[in-house]
């Protein structure tokens, strides 16, 4: 039995790792530069399967660099709990203590901070002198930088402004800044995570190219699930996955699982067992919106529901038009992170979701929202619409409360669940 060609369960390994060849370039142009990369995208779109490619000797040699003369620290910030500048600097002194093996005099010196009760940007920048010494510079792979953008019980937000100054200072401003290159991933741009810049401050964030990591193209996704299975599969799966990374490995892994096992693949089992392997994703790609992301989907898919309904049945919804017109900046935001689409028909923006496994999550969370819950949004739905508009989407909402069987006749990914062959 020859071995799954996907990969699910963590950051893809650089041998499973496929497409993202621009990203890639730009990654080792900002590194062989000494400059600095900010990556962000929706969960499971990539992220720390890029990092952990880039931080690969074998890739480094078949592009044609010379790993040996990089000290590669790849660090994921969650894992310093709770986030601290001194935890942060601390961790990259460790682990840089460990990656210059065989160098006695580094390691000793390293040794020798780590031993103080603080550890400090100062400290760091000694070593990034001791590297350029050696002809060597640091690459710092900082996954889920998220974490020093938001204050804790030991991280004030005066604290973390310093801290991103000092960290900036460093990358740029000093002159062991030549022997630094950075990467950092986050899940949305850095200027609107971080802490508010007062007036006449220099941003903390713009010595960073930004870049960020879409759905794959339909070329790519074609190429990698080169798998045997009946057209109309291979259509659903496509429609489920829409070119997110995490969700075409683990398609892929559930469909050459069954085909390795002698099952012939089908629509209603493989999307079962999909919903199962992967709600993380949906749940995630929700949670991390802001409330006026997640009103704005639901009002897509009470649009999307109300235009599939019998005409004697519809709900009301108002002038939605005129607030997706006002709420242009979030929904650009939604589409670049491939959660919608925006289409057009009769000369007017239509948006949809990209996956149809998203557009039932979220037909799902109107479900489960309670009147109470409803109610505890009020200031969100008044900051998006009219009172009077507001009133109206909540009558909707109410309807598909009361009318739950008819949804779910309608709802594609249903009836797929139920077995419907069409």
């Amino acid at each position: 039995m020859s071995q799954n060609p996907f990969y699910v369960g963590g950051p893809v390994p650089p041998d499973y790792f496929f497409g993202r060849n621009s990203e890639v370039r730009t990654a080792f142009d900002q590194i062989s530069r000494r400059a600095h990369l900010a990556i962000y995208g929706s969960p499971g779109m990539g992220k720390s399967s890029l990092l952990k490619y880039l931080a690969s000797p074998v890739v480094w040699q078949a592009r044609g660099r010379d790993a040996t003369k990089a000290f590669i620290i790849s660090m994921n910030c969650t894992g310093i709990s709770p986030f601290t500048p001194s935890g942060f600097w601390r961790e990259i002194l460790s682990l840089l203590q460990d990656e210059a093996e065989g160098d006695e005099a580094l390691q000793t010196e390293i040794k020798q901070l780590l031993q103080e009760d603080k550890v400090e940007k100062g400290d760091l920048r000694r070593m990034l002198r001791k590297i350029g010494q050696r002809e060597k510079f640091l690459l710092l792979l900082l996954d889920d930088y998220d974490a020093a953008l938001h204050p804790n019980d030991q991280y004030t937000e005066t604290q973390m402004l310093t801290f991103l100054s000092e960290f900036r200072d460093l990358a740029v401003h000093s002159n062991e800044g030549k022997y630094l290159s950075t990467i950092v991933t986050t899940f949305r741009r850095l200027n609107e995570l971080g802490p508010t810049i007062t007036p006449g401050g220099s941003p903390w964030y713009n010595h960073y190219l930004f870049r960020l990591l879409r759905p794959l193209p339909p070329n790519e996704v074609n190429a990698r699930l080169n798998i045997p299975i009946s057209s109309n599969l291979r259509a659903g799966v496509l429609d489920i996955i829409d070119g997110h990374p995490a969700l075409l490995q683990n398609a892929g892994y559930l469909l050459y699982d069954s085909i390795q096992a002698g099952q012939t693949p089908n629509l209603q089992t493989f999307t079962r067992d999909f919903e199962s392997a992967t709600e993380q994703y949906f749940r995630d790609t929700w949670r991390f919106s802001t409330e006026e992301e997640q009103i704005l989907l639901m009002l897509i898919a009470l649009v999307r529901l109300q235009g599939r309904l019998n005409r004697n049945t519809r709900y009301a919804l108002g002038d939605i038009d005129l607030v997706f017109s006002q709420r242009s900046r979030e929904l650009i935001d939604l589409e670049e992170r491939g959660v919608i689409l925006r289409t057009f028909e009769e000369g007017k923006s239509v948006y949809v979701f990209n996956s149809s496994m998203m557009e039932w999550w979220v037909i799902q969370e109107i479900y489960h929202t309670n009147e109470a819950q409803l109610e505890g949004r009020e200031k969100v739905f008044l900051n998006l619409m009219s009172r009077e508009q507001a009133n109206t989407v909540k009558k909707a909402i109410a309807w598909v409360w009361q009318h739950q069987d008819i949804v779910q006749s309608l709802v594609w990914i249903v009836r797929k669940l139920g077995g419907d062959p069409t």
